[in-house]
Parts: structure tokens; C-alpha cells; sequence
């Protein structure tokens, strides 16, 4: 296995005193320790509850089973490698278990004989779903020597999808002879819109219980908190949205652009899918920039198309000269109306009006400049699109009015645009606790499992999509008299009702949690396994088209 993909936590194994993770818990989580050491759970607790102190209280209790000399090891599954390297981490400095981690491509898969070695030298295995499923395929790893297993953010098994978690479950811990003890921890089991229907949520926690072969089980609002802050969340509306006469004029000058760019492709480009490949760059450009237009405004537009300048020596897909024309003339026009100069991106609040800034953008502004004199503020801004993270974050850094925020941004390691790396993710986390920045600016990334702790205002810039991405982005605000903060254009009853929503829906599911209404499931996807005898390895109905193209890859050219 590459360097990349295997890396040893510090163990606690050489540590001269033993540790006891029982010296710290809350009472609610020794209940539910003691209630997991009997049966199969899954804890449904918010964010910052210690769950993964659960966790490694269980590896506690069940030590016995993986202490070495034993064969038989923990397995903690972590859905991204952020997590997979900070639960290692937890893991390590709260026990004696000698804790391994693994994630990467997978391109350098070990044997059984490797894989042997792993499982007789570690007690506690954290990686990827996938790394295990792809091995337990091979059997190099085999699901009756893993005494305990635990998926992290258990809501992606879902009996509709594939991911790896449902796979694991439904492929080997259904058809293993000797079954580990199955712990499962999540904020929130549903993991769609949500609704106000009860019948969805009863179908998403009893598929979940079904797949996991677990219980659902939590704890008493009351007895939470007192332990754990919850933020008071507040209300801020903009617009409503009227794109003025400029803004129309841009979007209308840059679709002409597009259309010379596209007839200019299609002529120099004869190859098919290479034509194919650069106009779908294009579309993907001229989409962004409109879209940062008016979200953002003419300055977030115009910090986007420099952005996308600036990063053509890591194209995006390819992209060509053409795709940079396009880029260079969108650029021009947008800087068109901006007074050029060396102070020309650094902004006075009263340049914070349309075109310049959007309606939503200003409220932003407003709102970050009301909490800026409280002492110890940090903040987490909440995007959907990586591009206006980034670009959020280049205009705060100008704005005069805003300099007591030190901000970054913060996206997935695999987003395109120089792709931020895993070092640069942990670096940029870790200012953010010590203080050294104050205000983030994330994607998705930043709402589940990554220990983002002493926030005390987070910010949904735009609407979470999911009653699970208003709950986990919501857990980011831990502290004491903490706000959580959303920006609604005024008259839009659809992001009035989705929010309703999302709030009512987390007491109906609390409800549904201890009394349900229904027994009714999803239906599960079905899987054909077949299963070599003689060497234990298995391909699944899942699995077939992967396989067939990694086949065909390795056919002669």
C-alpha cells in the first residue's frame, strides 16, 4: 500500500500509564456505552456531543476481544479522508490501542498475506468504507475477525443507494457466519429534504435500523442541555431579487460571448470527445459567472472570472484557448464599470449596492459587521459552490469596513480550481481553532465530523439542501449564546416553507425516534453475489460495472 494510503496514528500502546476513557464521560454516554455492549446501536445525538467518545468507550468495554495476542481487530469506518485522519487521531490519544489509518486511490492494493500482517500488528483499523469494502471483495480481510465495527455519519447506508456502507452490510455482515457488534453514530438519520410528512422520516429511521441491524437510540433533550449550547437561530431578509439594467446587459453580452467561443470550438476541435470535454468547461465558466453575478454581484463575478485565469495552468478539464478568450473577455467586461487602480478592490461600505454587490451579499455584510466587536468571535459562512467560497473570501479580505475578519475558505480536497490539500485543509482548521482566523468561508465540507470547535456564528449564505446539512451545519456553533443565522429573500415563500421544514422535521423525527407510526421500510436494493469457493473473493451486482470497465482498461490498445 502506498505511503499515502496507510499511516500510523501515535499509539497509545507505548504510553507508560493507561488511559480510561470512562474518567471524562458524561453519564449519558456510559448509558449508552453500556446499552451498546449488549446490542447492536445507532447513537443520534447533535453535533459536539460525544459521539465518537462513545465510540472509544465501547473499544474499551469490548477491549478484551481485540487486545493483542487476539486475531480479531476494530474496524472505524469514516465516510472522507479529513475524518478518517481526525477519528485516528481521538482514537490514539484516548486509549493503549495500537491505531492504524488507511485511505488513498487504492492503486496499490496489499495481499492477504499483507493484510495478515496489518490485522496481527494493529487492534483498532480506521479507513475509508471503501478501502474495507474493496478488501473484504478480495478477502483479504474477512468480515468474522472484526470484532467491532463502526460507521461514522451511518446516515449515508441507505437501502435506495450503494455507497459502501450499505454495500459492507448488505454483501458480507449479511451473510457472515460470525457477526461483529455493529455501533453506528450520526446527527441526523434522515438524510433527504425532509419534509412534513411522517411517513418519511419513519421510512428512513426503520430502512436505517433494517440495513445497519441496529437501534436507534438518543437521549433526552433536557438532559443535553445541560451540557451542550444550542444556538439561537435568527432571521435576516434581502430583496426582494431585481436584477437591475446593468446586470441584465451583462448577462446578456456574456451569452454572445459564449456563443463565439462555442462556434470557435467547434470549428478548431475536430476530435468528438475532445470538442465534447472543452465546451462542457465552457458552459461550466460562463454558468459559474452568471451565477456568482447575481448571488454575489458584479465584483464576485468578476473575482470569479480571475479566478478561473489563474487557475488555467491546472485546467479545468482541459480547458483551451478558446475557453480562455471567453475568460479574458468576460473579464474585460465585467471590470468595464470599476474603477481601475490600486485601491480598486479594496471597498467603503457605500459602494455596497447593486450591481456591485448583490442584495444577499449586502445582508451578509450587514450581518458580519454587527457581530465583529464581540469578543472572541468566529464565524463559518456556509456555500454551496466552491467558486463563491473562493470568491467570498477574496472581496472580505478587501473590504475595509470587515478587516477585524481573518478569513479563508474552505472546500473538499477533490474540487477542482487547485484542489485543496489534505495538509492545507488540516493547516487551515487548525488557525481557525487557535484564533489566527476568525471566519471561514466552507462548502459542505466543513458541516459534517471535522472537529471545528469555538464557533460561535454560523452563517447559511445559501439554504441547506438537506434536513441532515441544516442539523450538522448547525453543530458548528458550540459555544455558549452562539447564532445561527439565515439569509431569505423577502417574499420567497419556497425558502420560507423549505426552512419551516427542515426545523419542524427534526422534532417529528425526535418523535418518530421514541414512538414510530409505521413500520414501513424503502425497499432495499437487491444484490446477486457470486462467490469463488476456493479463494473466499465475491463480485456483487454493485461491483459488475466497475470491473468490467477496470477489464477493459487492462485490454490491448
Amino acid at each position: 500500500m502506498s505511503e499515502d494510503e496507510a499511516e500510523s496514528s501515535s499509539s497509545g500502546a507505548a504510553a507508560s500509564e493507561p488511559k480510561d476513557p470512562r474518567t471524562i464521560a458524561r453519564k449519558y454516554q456510559l448509558d449508552l456505552c453500556k446499552r451498546a455492549v449488549d446490542e447492536n446501536i445507532i447513537v443520534y445525538l447533535g453535533t459536539g456531543c460525544g459521539k465518537t467518545h462513545i465510540a472509544v468507550l465501547l473499544m474499551y468495554e469490548l477491549g478484551h476481544l481485540i487486545r493483542k495476542p487476539s486475531r480479531e481487530v476494530c474496524v472505524f469506518l469514516a465516510p472522507t479522508i479529513p475524518l478518517v485522519r481526525q477519528q485516528a487521531m481521538v482514537i490514539a490519544d484516548s486509549t493503549n490501542f495500537k491505531v492504524q489509518r488507511y485511505y488513498g486511490s487504492g492503486k496499490h492494493s496489499r495481499d492477504h498475506q499483507a493484510w495478515e500482517k496489518e490485522m496481527g500488528e494493529y487492534e483498532v483499523l480506521v479507513m475509508t468504507p471503501q478501502i474495507l469494502l474493496h478488501n473484504l471483495r478480495h478477502c483479504f480481510i474477512r468480515m468474522d475477525l472484526i470484532a467491532l465495527l463502526i460507521f461514522d455519519e451511518c446516515h449515508h447506508a441507505q437501502a435506495q443507494k450503494r455507497h459502501p456502507y450499505a454495500q459492507i452490510m448488505k454483501e458480507f455482515y449479511n451473510n457472515a457466519d460470525k457477526h461483529p457488534r455493529v455501533f453506528g453514530m450520526t446527527a441526523s438519520p434522515i438524510i433527504g429534504k425532509g419534509g412534513s410528512n411522517k411517513l418519511t422520516y419513519t421510512k428512513c429511521i426503520n430502512s436505517l435500523e433494517e440495513l445497519l441491524n441496529a437501534k436507534v437510540c438518543s437521549v433526552d433533550n433536557v438532559e443535553l442541555e445541560s451540557v451542550i449550547a444550542s444556538p439561537k437561530v435568527e432571521v435576516y431578509f434581502y430583496g426582494p431579487v431585481g436584477h437591475s439594467n446593468l446586470t441584465t446587459a451583462y448577462i446578456k453580452e456574456l451569452g454572445g460571448y459564449k456563443f463565439q467561443s462555442e462556434c470557435m470550438l467547434r470549428e478548431s476541435v475536430c476530435n468528438f470527445n475532445e470538442s465534447l470535454k472543452k465546451l462542457k468547461s465552457l458552459w461550466r465558466l460562463h454558468e459559474n459567472l452568471i451565477f456568482c453575478l447575481q448571488e454575489v454581484g458584479l465584483f464576485g463575478a468578476l473575482q470569479a472570472a480571475r479566478t478561473f485565469l489563474s487557475s488555467s495552468s491546472v485546467s479545468l478539464d482541459g480547458k483551451g484557448a478558446d475557453i480562455n478568450d471567453y475568460a479574458n473577455k468576460a473579464m474585460s467586461l465585467l471590470s468595464r464599470d470599476i474603477l481601475e487602480g490600486p485601491d480598486a478592490d479594496s471597498f467603503d461600505l457605500e459602494t455596497i449596492e447593486e450591481p456591485f454587490f448583490s442584495k444577499k451579499f449586502a445582508v451578509l455584510i450587514n450581518v458580519l459587521s454587527r457581530y465583529r466587536l464581540e469578543e472572541n468571535m468566529k464565524c463559518i459562512v456556509f456555500v454551496k459552490r466552491i467558486i463563491v467560497a473562493r470568491v467570498v473570501v477574496q472581496i472580505l479580505q478587501n473590504l475595509k469596513c470587515l478587516d477585524f475578519w481573518r478569513c479563508e475558505f474552505l472546500v473538499g480536497c477533490h474540487s477542482g480550481l487547485r484542489n485543496m490539500s489534505r495538509d492545507k485543509m488540516s493547516s487551515i482548521i487548525e488557525k481557525f481553532s487557535s484564533g489566527e482566523v476568525n471566519l471561514l468561508v466552507a462548502t459542505s465540507v466543513g458541516e459534517e465530523g471535522l472537529d471545528i470547535q469555538t464557533c460561535c456564528l454560523v452563517v447559511r449564505f445559501d439554504l441547506p439542501e438537506t434536513v441532515n446539512s441544516f442539523i450538522q451545519s448547525r453543530g458548528r456553533a458550540r459555544m455558549s449564546k452562539s447564532k445561527y443565522v439565515f439569509l431569505l429573500e423577502r417574499g420567497n415563500h419556497s425558502q420560507e416553507k423549505l426552512l419551516d421544514d427542515y426545523i419542524t422535521g427534526e422534532i417529528i423525527m425526535d418523535k418518530e425516534i421514541n414512538l414510530r407510526t409505521s413500520n414501513d421500510m424503502f425497499n432495499c436494493l437487491e444484490e446477486n453475489i457470486y462467490r469463488v469457493n476456493d479463494t473466499g473473493a465475491s463480485i456483487s451486482t454493485a461491483c459488475s460495472v466497475s470491473l468490467l470497465h477496470r477489464y477493459c482498461d487492462n485490454l490491448p490498445k
